[in-house]
């Protein structure tokens, strides 16, 4: 009883048990730095590739992770729990048959899902309403058997406590994928490469980051178990019942974590194909566009469709699609009508899916929080401090709301200006209020990973699961019916992210206040990030606007081409410019907002990295 009792008390006695440090230090860190490599990656590449790449890139890597995800989600925690429960035991013979079993899993699914990518390519493409993602698909492939070695080794690693080797091994892909995609992608479009294949190389960057990480993990792998020494004498389980433990393990948190990817695929999907039935079938949505896209090909296209018809009726993407099945004229005229409207469905999808990238952002500034959360939470409740574990769970929620509120606020002030700065090889008149639509759905998706965070802490880890279900019914069928709407179209698509983590993170929020004790009240976690934030926004809206008439009258009086300028009236230079200052006036207004009100305590900062050091300079209580 001794031994099992002495643990807590030296937990209870170490004030950095609740900080972000450890394992998960390793590993949210080496997050953090893959997701800044993964920015230097995106950034030049969409301006590489332009927007129909773009749109090839994204539909190509969608594919991609759900097969991933279904291949590798769940066996690499799988691998290390078993592991590591072996390796508690000295049961080294244990160890290694369940990581040869683990292997051999791996690379079965790994096969089956890269039959599927490879030789499947064409219909993948098809069912994403871009038959142009096809080379991306297949170059992509390779990277599924790749990755399924790894995650056995990465779990094998973690298994023994060795979080260094995940992390080091994911920085290397991030930057293979960095310098061998951008590397290829340029070297095509300067050499002719249409948009399609563009991508296909940008993506092959990331088979052979997959193939040089699992060199370095092979490695590490043999040096590590050259210095374990020899065999131990225990007897090792039957297959049979480690490939059951294994499958138990894997196989709820494969479905869960599965759902978020299966969901975005089918979004992307109906988005794509409601965009070209709406363009083919209700011409009134041309004038959404008008400006942004060009339709003299699909009126030319459309007529000739129509001419090649035996008699006059609805037109409809059924009727279009039953041509492209005949013979003739017909089908000639058919095959080039949905090849134009693919075309522009391409153009006005990678748009969108340039301003998701910029969106996307915020989330991954939630590593640090979730990995600090869930040991946090867990080792407060393994003491049975059910106080400790509530004040936790209000500091993280009040970390959140202070990170989040203020990039919402941000983005969806400065989408128009940031995305004409960030991807000028986009239209940011469109790309623009994209990103500014999507920025209102920052703040629900951020919360929400954390809610979920605090719930799993709790031991409710199917329930965080069941809600994103729910809202990802709610997003499809949001995205569905609105893209349709001739008023709205692709403008419509990011409500159908407002409207699912909205939900999600309201039904988070119901469930911890009922299930979980003494948790904080909402409105202190809300309202002073909030306040801080609208004042925020109004600060950089003005200083943006000031800036940009001020720039406008000096080119004017400079006499400087208007050709040259911007969408939003500004050179890029002077957009940068003004987009700088109003960011930097947005930091200081907030970060002075935020200390005046007490928005945070020392308590909270406790949580963050160097957390103790921030708050005597803040001089917080």
């Amino acid at each position: 009883m001794a031994q099992h009792s002495h643990p807590p008390r030296r937990v209870a006695q170490s004030p950095k048990q609740n900080t972000f440090f450890g394992g998960a230090a390793v590993l949210a860190a080496g997050i953090l730095v893959v997701k800044l490599i993964g920015l230097f990656y995106k950034i030049p590449l969409l301006n590489i590739i332009g927007e129909q790449g773009t749109a090839d890139f994204g539909n190509a890597y969608n594919i991609y992770a759900v097969l991933l995800t279904i291949s590798t989600a769940g066996l690499p925690v799988a691998v290390s729990k078993l592991v590591s429960e072996a390796n508690a035991l000295g049961r080294q013979n244990q160890v290694r048959r369940t990581f040869r079993l683990a292997m051999a899993l791996f690379l079965t699914l790994g096969v089956l899902s890269f039959l599927v990518m490879f030789f499947c390519a064409d219909q993948l493409a098809g069912l994403m309403h871009d038959s142009m993602a096809a080379p991306g698909i297949k170059a992509l492939a390779p990277a599924v058997i790749c990755v399924g070695c790894l995650s056995a080794f990465r779990g094998y690693a973690q298994g023994h406590g060795r979080m260094t080797p995940t992390a080091v091994s994911q920085i290397i892909e991030a930057l293979c994928k960095l310098t061998v995609g951008l590397g290829l992608a340029y070297w095509l479009v300067k050499h002719g490469a249409d948009a399609s294949h563009a991508a296909a190389g940008a993506i092959t960057g990331v088979t052979v980051g997959t193939i040089v990480a699992l060199a370095y993990m092979l490695m590490n792998f043999l040096i590590t178990r050259g210095r374990e020494g020899n065999l131990s004498d225990d007897q090792p389980d039957d297959a049979s019942a480690i490939l059951k433990n294994l499958l138990m393990i894997a196989v709820p948190i494969t479905i869960s974590s599965s759902m978020v990817g299966i969901v975005t695929v089918i979004d992307s999907s109906l988005v794509q194909g409601q965009l070209q039935r709406a363009l083919l079938e209700n011409p009134d949505t041309w004038a959404l566009y008008q400006g942004i896209v060009d339709f003299t090909d699909l009126e030319q296209a459309l007529k000739a469709w129509k001419a090649a018809l035996p008699q006059g009726g609805e037109v409809t993407m059924a009727l279009l699609e039953q041509s492209m099945a005949g013979q003739g004229g017909q089908a000639e005229a058919a095959l080039a009508l949905h090849t134009t409207l693919e075309g522009i469905s391409r153009t006005l999808y990678g748009n969108y899916n340039g301003a998701l990238n910029i969106y996307n952002l915020p989330t991954s500034l939630m590593a640090a929080v979730t990995a600090a959360v869930i040991p946090a939470v867990s080792g407060a409740l393994a003491r049975r401090d059910r106080r400790g574990a509530g004040r936790i769970t209000g500091s993280a929620l009040r970390i959140t709301a202070l990170v989040a509120c203020p990039m919402a606020v941000g983005l969806y002030v400065l989408g128009k200006p940031i995305m004409a700065l960030i991807f000028p090889s986009l239209n940011a008149d469109l790309a623009g209020p994209l990103l500014s639509t999507l920025g209102l759905a920052t703040l629900f998706v951020c919360m929400m990973l954390v809610c979920n965070s605090i719930l799993q802490a709790h031991g409710f880890v199917n329930l965080p699961v069941a809600i994103m279900l729910m809202g990802g019914v709610v997003k499809i069928f949001t995205n569905y019916h609105v893209v349709v709407v001739p008023s709205m179209g692709i403008y419509g698509a990011p409500m159908g992210n407002i409207l699912c983590f909205a939900l999600c993170m309201v039904l988070d929020l119901v469930v911890i206040a009922r299930v979980i004790p003494r948790r904080p009240s909402y409105f202190q976690v809300f309202a002073k990030p909030a306040a801080a934030s609208a004042l925020m926004g109004l600060g950089a809206w003005a200083v943006y606007g000031l800036m940009a008439k001020g720039l406008i009258a000096v080119g004017k009086l400079c006499e400087v081409d208007r050709a040259t300028q911007e969408i939003v009236g500004l050179s890029r230079t002077g957009n940068g410019l003004a987009v700088i200052c109003a960011i930097l006036v947005a930091v200081a207004v907030y970060g002075i907002l935020v200390i005046a009100l007490r928005a945070i305590t020392r308590e909270d900062l406790s949580l963050m990295p160097k957390g103790e050091k921030i708050a005597r300079i803040l001089h917080l209580s």
